[in-house]
């Protein structure tokens, strides 16, 4: 399975981008999501959201960032508003699948850079 992550760049504070992942798989991903990696830090869950629908936030972003999936197309978009610059990272895409047995298949997709600029 691969995940296929675009839409990142460079945008001044304030402004917006729309990151887009998609995938190859025929079947679902019960959580999709979004993690970033900023320099010198820790990688951050960023965003998730169920099949169902059910969205969660990293409170840094919360009120600013939108997390939605087309299950159909098996893909995850990230749409953010007011851009800090604490928020330039890499941002990557996830996709786990539960297989059964309490045990999951995780994927990853290759990082799209964020920067935010004054």
């Amino acid at each position: 399975v691969q995940l296929q992550a675009s839409g990142g760049g460079s945008v001044q504070a304030g402004g917006s981008l729309r990151l887009s992942c998609t995938t190859s798989s025929r079947l679902g991903f019960n959580v999709m999501g979004w993690y970033r990696v900023a320099p010198g830090k820790s990688r951050e869950l960023v965003a998730a959201i169920t099949r169902g629908g059910t969205a969660s936030y990293a409170d840094s972003v919360k009120g600013r960032f939108t997390i939605s999936r087309d299950n159909a197309k098996n893909a995850v978009y990230l749409q953010m508003n007011s851009l800090k610059l604490e928020d330039t990272a890499v941002y990557k895409c996830n996709a786990e699948r539960s297989i059964g047995g309490g045990e999951w298949d995780n994927y990853w997709g290759q990082g799209t850079q964020v920067t935010v600029s004054s």
